[in-house]
C-alpha cells in the first residue's frame, strides 16, 4: 500500500525551485492546450509570456497590473505565515475602494492637495475594518475565518453595486452604473505619460521591502513566523493567539484596501461594479507562488501580471478566449501545490 509520509528534512532549494518548475510546466501544458485548440503553440506562448515585455507600453501595463496583486499578496502572506487563512481579500479590496473613493465622490469638485493622501489612508482603514469582522469572530468565538472572510466578499460586492447604481450614481452618466469621475486632486500622478505607471506603482514597489524588514528584523515578524510554525511553542513563550489573529487579518485587510483605492485612483478614476477582475483571489496564488516571502511575492505578482496582459493581447492577436488566462492561473496553482506536496512528503510502500 502506498502512503505519504512527512520528510525528515524539507529542502530549501526544492522549496524555491518549485515555483520555477510550476511556471515551466504551465508553459508546456499551455502549449499543448493551444495545439489542441488549433493554434500555433510557439506563437501563442510568445504572445502570452514574451510580448508584454518587448515594449515600454507592455512593461508599463505589467507594472500597473502587478500593483494590486503584489499589495494584496504581501498582506495575505502575513496571515498565511501565521496560519490565519484570510480568503476574503477581494471583499477587503472593494471595501477599501468604497471608503477611499467615497471621499472623492463627496468632494467631487475639490482641488485640495490632501485629498489623495486622505483617500489612501481611508482605503487602508476601509479594508482593515472589513477584515476586522472575521478577526473579531475568530478571536471571540473561534469562527472559521475562511468562511467568514469569503462570505463577506459577496456582501462587499453587493454594497458596491448598490452604491454605484443608487446614491452614488453619476447624474451625468446616462444611466450607466458608476460614480462621478474623480477630480484631478484624487487621481494618481503619472510618471511617464501617456504610459499608465503612476505613484501607486512606486508604493507597490516599496511595500514588499518594508514587509520583508518587518518579518525578518522585528520581534513582531518573529512572533508571526513562530505562531505559524509552532503554535504551542508560541503560546508557551507568551505569544497571544487572539492578538496574532487581529494583527495578521488587519494587515492583510489594510493592504488589500490600499490596493483597492490605488486601483480606483490610478487606473479607473471612478468606482464601478467591476472594479476588480478577481485580484483578491488571484493574489492567493501570488502569495504562494512567492513562497510567502515579500520579495518573492513581488516577483510572483509580476509573473501573474504578465499572464493578464498577455491574455489581453492573445484575445486580439490570436483570437483566444479570455478564459484561457484563468486557466493558466489555475494550472500554475495545480503544479505549485503538487510540487509542494512532494517537497514536504515522500511516497512510501507499506505492507498491510
Amino acid at each position: 500500500m502506498l502512503r505519504l509520509e512527512p520528510r525528515n528534512h524539507v529542502s530549501l532549494l526544492a522549496t524555491w525551485l518549485s515555483p520555477m518548475l510550476a511556471l515551466s510546466l504551465t508553459a508546456i501544458t499551455g502549449g499543448i492546450i493551444f495545439l489542441i485548440m488549433g493554434k500555433d503553440p510557439l506563437v501563442a506562448l510568445y504572445i502570452y509570456f514574451v510580448e508584454p515585455l518587448t515594449s515600454i507600453s507592455g512593461l508599463s501595463e505589467v507594472a500597473v497590473k502587478a500593483g494590486p496583486l503584489v499589495l494584496i499578496g504581501v498582506g495575505l502572506s502575513f496571515g498565511f505565515r501565521a496560519g490565519i487563512w484570510n480568503i476574503g481579500a477581494e471583499g477587503q479590496y472593494i471595501a477599501g475602494a468604497i471608503v477611499g473613493g467615497g471621499l472623492a465622490v463627496y468632494w467631487y469638485e475639490s482641488t485640495h492637495v490632501m485629498l489623495l493622501p486622505t483617500m489612501l489612508i481611508a482605503g487602508i482603514l476601509g479594508g482593515a475594518l472589513w477584515a476586522a469582522i472575521p478577526a473579531y469572530l475568530k478571536a471571540r468565538f473561534n469562527a472559521n475565518e475562511i468562511l467568514v472572510s469569503l462570505m463577506l466578499v459577496y456582501v462587499a460586492e453587493l454594497l458596491l453595486v448598490h452604491l454605484v447604481q443608487g446614491p452614488w450614481r453619476n447624474p451625468m452618466g446616462w444611466g450607466f452604473p458608476g460614480t462621478r469621475m474623480f477630480p484631478d486632486a484624487a487621481i494618481m500622478p503619472l510618471f511617464f505619460p501617456p504610459h499608465r505607471v503612476h505613484l501607486g506603482t512606486a508604493i507597490t514597489l516599496l511595500i514588499p521591502f518594508v514587509a520583508w524588514f518587518v518579518l525578518a528584523r522585528t520581534q513582531f515578524g518573529f512572533r508571526i513566523k513562530l505562531f505559524g510554525s509552532a503554535p504551542l511553542a508560541a503560546r508557551h513563550s507568551g505569544v497571544k493567539s487572539h492578538r496574532i489573529v487581529w494583527q495578521s487579518l488587519l494587515i492583510g485587510g489594510g493592504l488589500a484596501g490600499l490596493a483597492g483605492i490605488v486601483e480606483a485612483t490610478g487606473t479607473i478614476g471612478q468606482l464601478m461594479p467591476d472594479i476588480s477582475p478577481g485580484y483578491g483571489f488571484t493574489a492567493i496564488i501570488v502569495a504562494f507562488l512567492g513562497r510567502l516571502h515579500p520579495i518573492g511575492v513581488l516577483l510572483a505578482g509580476v509573473a501573474i501580471a504578465i499572464t493578464y496582459i498577455g491574455g489581453e493581447g492573445a484575445q486580439i492577436s490570436a483570437g483566444l478566449p479570455k478564459a484561457v488566462t484563468g486557466l493558466f492561473q489555475g494550472i500554475i496553482l495545480f503544479y505549485l501545490l503538487a510540487f509542494d506536496l512532494f517537497t514536504r512528503y515522500k511516497i512510501v510502500s507499506r505492507s498491510n
